[in-house]
């Protein structure tokens, strides 16, 4: 199993203190810094007991650890959320880890915990998304920092103003697409952004675009696909007697609509609901859904494994 001994760890980052189980006391959660750790890699013994005893020898504490071992591809998941000393920084961190990554052949990240993510909100004509994740944002609910809104309408720019963040249209059509994508990649950069959120963005996005946001788009959209496509969803589920109204968040790919799911939300409905009613039911579920989604995504907690995700929740 993951957590039996192995030989000792590689050398690591020199310099700190002891903490997590060592002989010294650990620092106090409100008074150190805080980092998340986030791996993946093949299963073997060990890993768990290499990564405690780095962040040991490092001077930092383990506040929560969570992991998972999927038999299906034999791949080992694991987050850590530990507090460090001062004099222990980022880049040591990841300096240090190296090592450990690769004797594990690791695909893993060190996040400072305390970083709020800086993300671009995009929409076209249904606004109840985006109004719901400003409004978490703005309360502290969501640890995002939405630095822009684009869309392909001007419907949302009061709004967009009304929280102080900057709206950026940019109109799309058939011939106009590669440059508005081209507007949208330059934004991304030259803000930083860290995630793109789709809150009812109707517009496709190229192969190419899906391939420079890989991991780093969120899409939403009813869970009614592929069944019933096209224009008024809800009006053709409840022309079907439809008793399930849902939600689904999930990474942008190439493949339309099908790509990671990270959180799924429904709500149960009778004969005696109108089109109308559904409408509203499903405006409630996309935001729950895709809110969680934002957040779980933010906090680090949401790993890609194949076409599924791993979710610490």
């Amino acid at each position: 199993m993951s957590d039996q001994p192995m030989q000792p760890v590689p050398p690591t980052v020199a310099g700190g203190a002891v903490g997590a189980g060592g002989a010294g006391a650990p620092v106090p959660a409100e008074s150190a810094e805080q980092y998340v750790l986030t791996l993946s890699c093949p299963d073997k013994r060990g890993i768990v007991h290499a990564v405690a005893s780095f962040l040991m020898m490092t001077g930092c504490n383990i506040v929560d650890s969570q992991q998972f071992g999927d038999r299906d591809t034999g791949l080992f998941f694991m987050r850590v959320h530990f507090t460090a000393e001062e004099n222990v920084t980022l880049d040591a961190l990841r300096a240090g880890f190296t090592a450990v990554g690769a004797s594990f052949q690791m695909d893993w990240q060190i996040h400072d915990a305390d970083s709020r993510m800086r993300v671009i909100v995009m929409v076209s004509k249904f606004g109840h998304c985006l109004n719901d994740l400003l409004f978490r944002a703005s309360i502290g609910a969501l640890p995002v920092d939405i630095v822009a809104v684009v869309s392909n309408h001007r419907d949302f720019e009061e709004l967009s103003a009304s929280y102080g963040v900057p709206f950026h249209h940019i109109p799309v059509t058939r011939e106009t697409k590669p440059e508005a994508e081209a507007r949208l990649v330059e934004l991304v950069r030259d803000l930083d952004v860290e995630l793109v959120v789709l809150a009812r963005y109707m517009q496709v996005l190229s192969n190419d675009l899906c391939k420079e946001l890989e991991g780093r788009a969120i899409n939403i959209h009813h869970s009614f696909l592929p069944s019933f496509k096209g224009a008024k969803p809800y009006h053709q589920a409840h022309a079907r007697g439809v008793k399930l109204i849902g939600a689904t968040a999930h990474y942008v790919t190439a493949d339309l609509d099908e790509g990671p799911i990270i959180e799924q939300e429904v709500e149960r409905v009778d004969h005696a609901v109108t089109p109308e009613q559904l409408v509203a039911v499903g405006r409630d579920v996309e935001c729950q859904a895709l809110s969680r989604a934002v957040k779980w995504h933010s906090e680090h907690r949401v790993l890609r494994n194949g076409s599924r995700t791993v979710v610490f929740a």
